[in-house]
Formats: C-alpha cells, structure tokens, sequence
C-alpha cells in the first residue's frame, strides 16, 4: 500500500428528533428503496413491520452493500436510521433522501468508517477481544 489508509465500508448512524412519517411503513418502505437508489446501491429485499396502534415501525432495506435500517417511536417523534455500505454505494445520498422523507427538526450523525486497511491493529491479551 502507499501509506494511504482506506475503509471497506462506511456506517451512518443518525437520529432524527422532531420528525414526521413515524407511523405508516407502506411509504417508507418506498423511501428505503428511493434512499438505496440515490446511494447507486442494490436493493435485495425490504421488509417492513407495522407495530400496530399508531405505535412506529421498523424496516430494513438489505443491499448487496449491505443495509438501511429505520426504527420509529412516533411518541418521541424520534426515528434511528442506521447506513451502512460498501463498494462505490454514496451513503450520504441515503441519509438525503431520509431527511427529505423524515422531515426531522434536527438531526445528529456518526459517520464511522469500517474495515479500515492498511492501519495497524492492536493485539489486546485478554480473551474475546
């Protein structure tokens, strides 16, 4: 390598406060699919659970990327969106386009970046890590 570290994936971990489209996962599952599409991600299946009674949902988008996934509680009017890909897949343009869908008031993101190559790695000697 020439000394320049790169990450096999990058994981967008946002919470959305103050936001609307908590309740019906029909739509949302059409905003999932919107978000992949934006990424240039592909969409192998996504799969929403309606819990009922005005009370969220959730749903998964599964990329062969990797994933979008968004858990409401429509009570706090609080959505978790959690991105994660790999490849060429733009991530951020996923986010955009939950934003757009979400409409949150104010938004706090963690961008990690994962599978980082070409950094050193530290042994720990303690068992499981």
């Amino acid at each position: 390598m020439d000394g320049i570290s790169s990450s096999l994936g990058i994981h967008l971990i946002a919470d959305f406060f103050d936001s609307s489209a908590l309740y019906d996962p029909v739509p949302a599952e059409k905003a999932l699919r919107r978000a992949a599409s934006a990424a240039k991600a592909h969409v192998l299946r996504v799969n929403t659970h309606d819990f009922g009674q005005r009370a969220g949902f959730t749903g998964v988008a599964l990329l062969a990327e990797s994933h979008i996934s968004v858990h409401t509680w429509p009570e706090h009017g609080y959505a978790a969106i959690d991105i994660f890909m790999c490849g060429d897949a733009e991530p951020q343009l996923s986010l955009d386009v939950l934003k757009s869908y979400f409409r949150p008031q104010r938004v706090n993101v963690q961008s990690i970046r994962r599978g980082l190559i070409g950094h050193a790695t530290h042994r720990f000697a303690a068992a499981g890590f």
